[in-house]
């Protein structure tokens, strides 16, 4: 316990989910919260997004870990609007040490207009540098900044193991890859101010995105209204454990020790938590 006692943490996308379960364990362990959500639906991400009262219950389970939290609704799309969200958090709160880039959307239908690429490209990629960007006057040494990727980003498409994933699908897909990229670059340029960047790289993870039609579609093709049952035949096919997916908290045991001190000299690393997802679809390189 207390791996980030004293440290502030802001969280995209932390309303829910993943982002949610990173603001109750980086509480549980010591941390202060600024928590940012949209809490409303994308047009073109046909299964609903968090909700304002959902942005509520994270700062209540943060407080009930008894540390401080500072929730705001902002869009990771819209930087001046974020970074004003974000100043008011460090005003309050006092300082920053880690950032934490999650929200993502998966408008993973086929049949979608082009929008459904430009939506999942601007959440996706243009909001994790938005975060990170309007974060950066806040961070001194010893900072950690972590982005949630995917185990698409190591994959040629979305259309994968059977998956069509149409054009958000692709917008998906090349979001993640180039998020990766992102990290490893601007890993090097923060290094030597002792500022610390990873990836955190999920497969199937037991959050709403997944569970949601859009996603029972693309994993079941077949059928014409597939449920929750019928995809979750084929949900392990992205694994190389035989299980359907791994839970937030899983990632969220990463997300924490990547912020701690214990991770110190660890930096530009692509961690992948995906039940050995990379395994599968990349073959043994040497290098």
């Amino acid at each position: 316990m207390g791996r980030v006692t004293g440290k502030v943490a802001l969280i995209s996308g932390a309303a829910r989910g993943q982002g949610r379960s990173h603001a109750r364990m980086l509480a549980a362990e010591g941390a202060d919260i600024i928590a940012v959500d949209l809490c409303a639906d994308i047009e073109t991400n046909e299964y609903p997004l968090a909700r304002p009262e959902d942005l509520d219950e994270t700062a209540r389970l943060v407080e009930k870990e008894g540390q401080r939290a500072f929730a705001a609704i902002a869009d990771v799309r819209d930087r001046a609007a974020l970074s004003e969200a974000i100043d008011r958090g460090v005003a309050e709160l006092g300082r920053l040490d880690v950032v934490v880039a999650n929200a993502g959307i998966c408008p993973l239908t086929a049949g979608l207009p082009p929008q459904a690429f430009a939506d999942a490209v601007d959440v996706d990629l243009v909001g994790v540098i938005n975060l990170v960007h309007a974060s950066l006057k806040h961070l001194q040494a010893g900072a950690s900044i972590i982005v949630t990727g995917s185990v698409a980003a190591f994959m040629a498409s979305m259309n994968t193991g059977g998956i069509d994933g149409g054009p958000g699908g692709a917008g998906y897909a090349f979001a993640k890859q180039v998020v990766a990229h992102y990290v490893n670059d601007f890993a090097l340029q923060l290094a030597p101010k002792f500022i610390r960047m990873n990836a955190i790289h999920p497969t199937n993870c037991n959050t709403d995105m997944l569970h949601s039609p859009p996603m029972y579609r693309a994993f079941r093709p077949d059928l014409p209204n597939p449920t929750r049952d019928d995809a979750e035949l084929s949900f392990p096919v992205i694994q190389a454990m035989p299980i359907p997916y791994v839970e937030p908290v899983d990632i969220s045991e990463a997300v924490v020790f990547l912020a701690s001190d214990a991770a110190r000299y660890i930096t530009g690393q692509q961690l992948r938590v995906d039940a050995g997802g990379f395994l599968k679809v990349k073959p043994w390189s040497g290098v």
